[in-house]
């Protein structure tokens, strides 16, 4: 027997961004409980790296009401089983306009995976041209922030940047020695 058996599932929410599912289950101690998913598309984030410059991106995230700053990421609703390198590349052009001669694969983690199904792939982007952005409608407001690597570790460190999967994704190139 698996260590928790899925006895009923329900849908009760979805759009095309997310679907949250509702559980009933069975423990293996045969004690019966209720477990909340919520199911997303995998996305990618890029680090995007020339010379000392890393490119951030800045938006309005109305979870939190606050702007914050972050690396570039996405998923794409339409193909959420797109090749994760194509996805990163689009990603990469569609927020910042910027086109990697290089994308270095740094892994895979998950969000949150106590409530959420969804994980993301770490790339580094390098080589970097510039190119044109191509927003979608809902990151109208979202802008390009060039800061120093030093800048951005200070703004890790001190609580700044809060995006759980930037620095995770900074974290993980750094032990792995790719930036």
């Amino acid at each position: 027997m698996a260590d928790i058996e899925t006895l009923h599932s329900k849908i009760v929410y979805e759009n095309k961004w997310l679907r949250v599912r509702e559980d009933k289950i069975r423990r293996a101690s045969g004690n019966e409980g209720i477990y909340g998913v919520v199911e997303k598309p995998d996305f990618a984030i890029i680090l995007p790296i020339q010379n000392d410059t890393v490119f951030m991106v800045e938006q309005y995230r109305y979870t939190i009401k606050q702007r914050q700053l972050e690396l570039p990421q996405g998923a794409w609703e339409a193909n959420p089983d797109a090749d994760p390198i194509e996805l990163a590349k689009g990603e990469l052009e569609e927020e910042t306009g910027l086109i990697a001669d290089s994308m270095e694969y740094v892994g895979f983690q998950y969000l949150a995976y106590g409530f959420c199904d969804q994980g993301y792939h770490i790339y580094v982007a390098k080589g970097l041209t510039q190119g044109k952005q191509k927003l979608d409608e809902e990151e109208e407001d979202l802008r390009v922030v060039p800061i120093t690597f030093t800048e951005l570790k200070e703004k890790i460190i001190s609580g700044d940047i809060k995006d759980a999967s930037t620095c995770n994704a900074v974290g993980l190139a750094m032990l792995k020695g790719l930036i």
